[in-house]
C-alpha cells in the first residue's frame, strides 16, 4: 500500500496539502460555471449593484481535501485508520451542509445531525478513555461546526479565516512534532488557499454551509486526534466571540431571523442601529468597505493564531511546572470518567 516508505511524515503532508491545492484550484472554474447553469446562485448583498454569485462552493474544498487526504492514507499505512475516521467525518458534515444549504435547516436540527456526524470520531479516540469523554468528541464538533458556519457572509471571511487557523495549527502541530495530523491541516489548508481566491472580494462564489461547516470540523478533528484542544480553542476565539456576542444579545438564532448588515449611500458597511451583536458589526463602528472589514476580521484571527503557535512553543516548558503537572494529572482524571 505505501508507495514512498522513506518519506517522512511532514513530506507526506506537503504532498498531500500540494495535491488537494492543484486539485481545487483547478476545479473551481468549471465548478462556478456548473453551478451558475443550474442556477445555485445568490445576490451578494453587500454590494450595491446586487451581483449574482454561485453558491455552495464548499464542494471544491470538500473535493480538494478528499484527494488530499485518499493521497495521504495511500501514503501511509499505520495511519490510514485514523485519517479514514476523520475523512468520513468530514464527508458527512459536508452532506448536513449541502442539506442546509438547499432546506435550511433549523438550529437544533443541524446541531443534532452534525452531532451523528461526529460519532465515528470515537474510534480514533485514545485508549481506555472514559464515556464523558467520548460524548464530548460529537459534542464539540458540532460545536466547532457551527462556531465556523456563524461568522460568514462576506467575500472571503469564511475561508480565510479557515486559512489562518489551519496555517496555524500545522504550525503548531509541527512545533509539538504531531507530523501525523499536519496530513489533516494541509489536506485542509491546501483547498482552503486555492478557493479563497475565488472568494475573495469580490466574490466569484460563496462556499454556503458546504464549505463552512467542514472547516470547523476539520479544526475539532484534529483538535481531538492530535491533541490540541487548547491550541485548536485559541485559533477558534474569533468564531467563539462572534458565537457570544450572538447568543448574548438573540440567543439561538435561525437563519430567517437574521438581518443583513446594511449599506449606506457610498456602498459601505453600517451596522444596523437594532438587531443582534456580532464580531463583524463590533468591527462596523463607523462605516467601511467590506474588503476592510474582513481584512480586520482576519488580523483578529492572526493575532489568535499568533497566540496558538506561542503557546506551542512554551508548552514543553510548560510541562516541567509541578503545578501544571498536578493540574494535568487532574485532567488526566477527566479523560477515564
Amino acid at each position: 500500500m505505501i508507495i514512498l516508505p522513506q518519506l517522512p511524515l511532514y513530506a507526506i503532508a506537503i504532498i498531500c496539502g500540494l495535491l488537494s491545492f492543484f486539485v481545487t484550484r483547478l476545479v473551481m472554474p468549471k465548478m462556478i460555471k456548473k453551478l451558475e447553469e443550474a442556477d445555485i446562485v445568490g445576490k451578494d448583498i453587500h454590494k450595491s449593484w446586487k451581483p449574482v454569485v454561485a453558491e455552495m462552493g464548499g464542494f471544491g474544498i470538500l473535493f480538494g481535501f478528499t484527494l488530499g487526504m485518499f493521497s495521504g492514507i495511500y501514503m501511509h499505512e499505520i495511519l490510514a485508520f485514523p485519517l479514514v475516521v476523520v475523512l468520513v467525518v468530514i464527508l458527512l458534515v459536508g452532506i448536513i451542509g449541502i442539506i442546509d444549504d438547499l432546506l435550511a435547516l433549523s438550529s437544533r436540527g443541524k446541531f443534532f445531525f452534525l452531532f451523528l456526524a461526529g460519532l465515528p470520531l470515537i474510534w480514533a479516540a485514545p485508549p481506555n478513555v472514559g464515556l464523558l469523554y467520548l460524548i464530548t468528541i460529537p459534542i464539540a464538533l458540532s460545536i466547532g461546526s457551527n462556531l465556523t458556519n456563524m461568522l460568514a457572509g462576506l467575500n472571503g471571511i469564511e475561508s480565510g479565516l479557515g486559512v489562518i487557523s489551519m496555517a496555524s495549527l500545522t504550525i503548531a502541530c509541527i512545533i509539538l512534532g504531531k507530523y501525523d495530523v499536519t496530513i489533516i491541516s494541509m489536506s485542509m489548508l491546501g483547498a482552503l488557499i486555492a478557493f479563497l481566491y475565488f472568494n475573495r472580494y469580490p466574490a466569484k462564489i460563496f462556499p454556503g454551509d458546504t464549505g463552512t461547516l467542514i472547516i470547523g470540523a476539520a479544526i475539532i478533528c484534529i483538535a481531538f486526534i492530535g491533541r490540541v484542544k487548547l491550541i485548536a480553542f485559541i485559533v477558534l476565539m474569533p468564531n467563539i466571540i462572534d458565537a457570544a456576542l450572538k447568543f448574548y444579545s438573540a440567543g439561538v438564532m435561525n437563519r430567517q431571523q437574521q438581518k443583513p448588515t446594511q449599506l449606506n449611500d457610498e456602498g459601505k458597511l453600517v451596522r444596523p442601529e437594532q438587531g443582534f451583536k456580532s464580531l463583524i458589526r463590533l468591527v462596523l463602528r463607523r462605516p467601511i468597505a467590506e474588503k476592510d472589514a474582513v481584512k480586520i476580521i482576519w488580523a483578529i484571527g492572526i493575532v489568535f493564531g499568533v497566540i496558538g503557535i506561542m503557546v506551542a512553543l512554551v508548552m514543553p516548558g510548560m510541562l516541567e511546572n509541578q503545578t501544571l503537572m498536578n493540574f494535568l494529572q487532574i485532567k488526566e482524571m477527566f479523560y477515564h470518567i
